[in-house]
């Protein structure tokens, strides 16, 4: 499923900012983009994000930044002193006028140091987990409403489903009985003026005939199926790769009774039912 989620924390002069990305994917892959010292938390982050996502492609891009309160300035007054006295006999051993500004004695190397201090681990893990849960809450509920729509997709797509499989229900009985007249009639037509056939071996070839046609037990499944599915909607949850393997099974049901129509009503009717079950199965790439 798709979707974007951003999340900030600071404490103690830290500031993280995490940005989370989702696109579909068949599984999960977390890819995560950590600033170069910060390394040793990917692991966290990645376990993370797999806590609350089971499925799609994400990525984790993490920034995490320090306030000008947490460098400290030092000004060597011992260095600058120094550098004013000797610049001043230089000048008067040179005869230079003039004096030395107090910028030009700042720049020099030693006068003034900046250290910034570097927070602890311990710190920058809690700061990027907190913005990092920010983000990932901004994700879910984008992804839920995502969600929600595609829910209604299924509704419909299986409504569309089961009203396929009744009108193939319907057809089906036609079509043998249909078989079942033209056979007699084929036999009558064959066997005129010569000895009868047998009735039991009429009856048997029937019967055989009748097996190659029928589509109760697929319909049967296909109808079990669909119950399934409004069960695993209404349950929620991560139920995306349930409803995969469902779909794969909605769709072998479909090709067993379209080996089986011999019938052009019918053969139509299989036509629409698989469009509708292949239309079901990229929408289920989308889900969790």
């Amino acid at each position: 499923m798709t979707g974007f989620g951003a999340g900030r924390a600071e404490r103690k002069g830290l500031t993280a900012r995490a940005e989370v990305r989702s696109v579909n994917h068949r599984h999960l892959q977390v890819k995560t983009r950590l600033p170069h010292d910060f390394g040793h938390l990917e692991a966290d982050v990645d376990a993370a994000v797999r806590k609350q996502i089971a499925r799609g492609s994400v990525v984790v891009v993490i920034h995490v930044e320090q306030d000008d309160h947490s460098v400290d300035v030092r000004v060597n007054r011992v260095a600058a002193k120094r550098y004013l006295k000797e610049l001043r006999e230089l000048g008067r051993e040179l005869r230079v006028e003039g004096d030395i500004s107090l910028e030009a004695l700042a720049a020099l190397p030693g006068v003034i140091a900046a250290d910034e201090r570097t927070p602890s681990r311990e710190l920058v893990g809690k700061v990027v987990q907190e913005a990092l849960k920010e983000a990932l809450t901004n994700l879910i509920e984008m992804r839920d409403k995502e969600g929600s729509a595609m829910e209604r997709d299924f509704v419909r797509r299986a409504k569309a489903i089961d009203k396929l499989r009744l009108q193939i229900e319907r057809r089906a009985p036609k079509v043998v009985a249909h078989h079942h007249a033209q056979i007699h009639a084929r036999v009558e037509e064959l066997m005129e003026g010569r000895t009868a056939l047998l009735a039991g071996d009429l009856a048997r070839e029937m019967a055989l005939l009748s097996d190659k046609l029928d589509v109760t037990e697929e319909l049967t499944r296909l109808a079990s199926h669909l119950d399934q599915l409004a069960g695993m909607l209404a349950k929620g949850g991560s139920v995306g790769r349930q409803l995969d393997f469902l779909a794969q099974e909605f769709l072998r049901e479909a090709n067993t009774i379209g080996s089986k129509a011999s019938d052009a009503t019918l053969t139509h009717l299989v036509v629409e039912l698989k469009t509708e079950i292949e239309r079901l199965r990229e929408q289920v790439q989308n889900v969790e």
